[in-house]
């Protein structure tokens, strides 16, 4: 029997419509029902890809037990947190508050009104001597408390509230008690790299997650910082991205990486393969191949694009949103191999080969003797030797195997984030191809979830191949939208010339359209819903990057690149009005910010606009800039110069024309 689930668009929501709880989707239906019954919300959030969401379902959620005490006592709400993040980050925060620690699933017990005032994580079902208290246990606390205390609890969820607001209003400025100073990137660059794990590369202790942004913002600040620390971000990048490229987190076989490493090796990862993660390493190692021609990034930038593209594409443009972690009930089951396995394959010596390059063993290095591979071999001629061993690997499981459940949702922010990364790697590597599809998705949203009216436009959050576009969308999706049309802008004039007039003025349309819905007008910065949303317990500003990157650090980018290209000093002014928010944030908490900082060193080495004659050779012109290191770079073409000229503007700065390539590039 279904439940009030089985009508919603979303996977991880059709995920339990055949749970005995009777859930309802997040919405004025729920409170209504809450309100009327005197039923406290149990408001339960995670997403399709998340193990543990999985493994408590499993446990508790099929339970006709428990699921019996949970509609008993409670109005049982489900959200997935990459369809509402707003409701998530209020219910996270709440949490984080409670317990001192987050996660999900995300269980939080809430008034009728929806304001939180108890929750967790992960519950086990029975005691397990773990110190969790069981799931059915607490439910009934919690319902008991409720009917003889329900005073206490109120007065918890108004203390609650008045943190979260207090903390809003903290945060409203974000770390803005000092100006802005240009010495703030290097005092960030610095605790960075400071905080590098110079063994096993990445940042901290296990769990390990791929840092992406905190290394494209030290490469951004490379070019103009003194020999010793570019020497020190040197070392901090490749010893990282080595690592993850050579570590199970890569998927050795089939490409693309998982979301993060559960040891700090890079070794044994949490097998969920996000979309975003993925758009944001594409990113890295296309600009770590800018600075060194490395073959290894290369090829980790086109396997992850072939996983893309044989795994991830809607065939009307858009990017798919993740693969699970499990597969016929097991995490991991689809990547891991043992030696025979191997063998039965590609034969004893080919697999003898393969076995020692890729560390597959008898003992094996994960679950019951299997081996997630790893590349141990150092010298990338055995890698590239070894690339029809691995394709034969690939489509052997494709074939055999059960593929982890795929998320079909069409996320808004996270194809913005792949398409921006798809059409730089299509210009260096000179994969047209590449971006093309960049293209291809730019136009896709821009058809599925843009509406233009005479007002501005009005933009959804995600799109469902059955339901179509759903839920208005947020301040990085305005974002992140304008920053793939300016990504696309800056390139497709290689391949059709004067296209990117197109893309221009759509990154311009989102974020005129940001700066009217998410602005405050009282303080820097932009709230992370548009006035007027429903918002339970407060209306909040994001200013540290999490998985993805935050939407005020977003709109930095997007306000740099339209200045760059229009000189319209409204862009430059909200940028400079904003930067103040990263001030202590970049000497305390550098790399929660990171993409902010990335924007701001951006913005300081001048983003580059060259700007080509009709007649320019194109082809030749990629080819030098795909010869220097990394910069925010957009070329396009003008009817203004003469056809063979070429023009430099860096920042504010253009310098004169020039008719010789090799002469102009000297001034990048």
């Amino acid at each position: 029997m279904s439940n009030r689930l089985s009508t919603e668009n979303s996977l991880y929501l059709q995920q339990h419509a055949s749970n005995p709880v009777e859930w309802y989707p997040w919405g004025q239906e729920a409170i209504k029902a809450a309100e009327t019954s005197g039923k406290p919300l149990l408001v339960s959030i995670g997403y399709s890809a998340c193990h543990w969401c999985h493994v408590m379902a499993h446990e508790s959620f099929e339970d006709e037990y428990i699921a019996g005490i949970m509609n008993k006592h409670f109005i049982c709400v489900k959200v997935d947190r990459e369809e509402r993040p707003d409701i998530d980050q209020i219910y996270m925060e709440a949490v984080e508050m409670i317990q001192q620690q987050g996660g999900w699933p995300l269980n939080v017990f809430c008034l009728p009104d929806g304001r939180p005032f108890f929750g967790g994580t992960y519950f086990p079902p029975e005691d397990r001597g773990q110190g969790l208290i069981p799931w059915p246990q607490i439910c009934m606390r919690i319902a008991d408390f409720y009917k003889r205390s329900k005073g206490e609890l109120i007065e918890n969820a108004e203390a609650i509230q008045k943190n979260i607001l207090a903390g809003t209003q903290a945060a409203s400025t974000g770390g803005a008690s000092s100006d802005w100073n240009p010495q703030c990137l290097l005092e960030a660059a610095q605790g960075i790299c400071g905080n590098h794990d110079d063994q096993y590369g990445g940042f901290g202790e296990a769990p390990k997650f791929p840092p992406s942004m905190s290394l494209n913002f030290l490469r951004a600040l490379y070019p103009s910082v003194e020999p010793s620390l570019a020497a020190r971000i040197d070392e901090v990048s490749h010893i990282t991205l080595r690592a993850m490229a050579h570590g199970g987190l890569f998927d050795q076989f089939g490409g693309g990486f998982a979301r993060y490493s559960v040891d700090a090796y890079w070794l044994i990862p949490h097998f969920e393969k996000m979309l975003y993660d993925n758009a944001l390493l594409i990113d890295a190692y296309t600009r770590a191949w800018l600075d060194t021609q490395d073959p290894l990034y290369a090829a980790v930038v086109e396997e992850t694009i072939g996983w893309i593209d044989r795994e991830m594409s809607a065939p009307e443009g858009g990017f798919y949103a993740a693969l699970d972690a499990d597969s016929e009930g097991e995490e991991g089951r689809y990547y891991v191999w043992t030696p025979e396995q191997v063998d039965s394959v590609l034969g004893p010596s080919l697999a003898r080969e393969l076995r020692a390059a890729y560390n597959i063993t008898g003992e094996g290095n994960f679950e019951h003797g299997k081996s997630n591979p790893a590349l141990v071999e150092e010298d990338f001629a055995v890698r590239f030797k070894l690339a029809d061993a691995r394709r034969q690997l690939r489509e052997h499981r494709e074939a055999e195997r059960v593929p982890p459940g795929k998320d079909t949702k069409i996320n808004n922010a996270w194809n913005s984030m792949m398409i921006r990364a798809l059409a730089d790697a299509g210009f260096y590597f000179d994969r047209p191809k590449w971006t093309q599809r960049a293209r291809k998705a730019i136009d896709f949203l821009w058809s599925e979830l843009v509406t233009e009216t005479s007002k501005g436009i009005q933009l959804k959050a995600v799109y469902y191949e059955s339901g179509g576009a759903n839920v208005d969308a947020f301040l990085h999706d305005y974002a992140l939208l304008a920053e793939a049309c300016l990504a696309v802008a800056s390139k497709i004039d290689w391949i059709e010339p004067g296209a990117s007039a197109i893309y221009q003025a759509r990154a311009q349309a989102c974020v005129d359209q940001a700066m009217q819905y998410f602005a405050d007008e009282h303080s820097i910065g932009y709230y992370f819903t548009a006035e007027g949303a429903e918002t339970p317990v407060a209306r909040r500003k994001e200013w540290f990057d999490n998985a993805t990157p935050s939407g005020n650090s977003v709109m930095l980018h997007a306000l740099s690149g339209l200045h760059a290209l229009t000189g319209d000093g409204r862009y430059a002014a909200e940028l400079e009005a904003t930067l103040p928010a990263y001030a202590d944030y970049a000497g305390k908490v550098a790399a929660g910010v990171a993409h902010g900082l990335e924007a701001a060193a951006t913005y300081q080495s001048g983003v580059a606009v060259i700007k080509v004659g009709v007649d320019v050779d194109m082809n030749a012109l990629r080819k030098a800039l795909a010869a220097k290191a990394w910069r925010r770079t957009f070329v396009q073409q003008s009817m203004d110069l003469s056809p063979n000229q070429i023009q430099v503007c860096l920042g504010t700065q253009c310098l004169a024309a020039e008719d010789d390539l090799a002469t102009a590039m000297l001034l990048m």
